[in-house]
């Protein structure tokens, strides 16, 4: 079984900066694409960034120049770096790690518990 453990949410202020890790446990072979949506109150979970096994990114454009995804394969571990952050940031912030080939299956997505990040003065 894959699990997926978040951390480093929190309440910060507007401007500052928060890093979330996300660390994949389990008998791992690969993990394809590794990344956080968001979801806000009332809002659809969407898309914040996304980086794949040979490290190209994807960021949602409400991010991009701001926010910095990065991965460490060795530890099956993503980050997400987010400086410069806004009120409107603030949300259920949930990793995901895709096409998941382990010892015994192939999982087509992982999802972590979601971390709440609070972006307020």
């Amino acid at each position: 079984q894959v699990q997926l453990v978040e951390s480093g949410g929190g309440l910060v202020q507007p401007g500052g900066s928060l890093r979330l890790s996300c660390a994949a446990s389990g008998s791992i072979f690969s993990i394809n694409a590794m990344g956080w949506y968001r979801q806000a109150r009332g809002n659809q979970r969407e898309l914040v960034a996304a980086i794949n096994s040979g490290g190209t990114t994807n960021y949602a454009d409400s991010v991009k120049g701001r926010f910095t995804v990065s991965r460490d394969n060795a530890k099956n571990t993503v980050y997400l770096q987010m400086n410069s952050l806004k009120p409107e940031d603030t949300a259920v912030y949930y990793c995901n790690a895709a096409d998941v080939v382990t010892g015994g299956l192939r999982y087509l997505e992982v999802w972590g518990q979601g971390t709440l990040v609070t972006v307020s003065s």
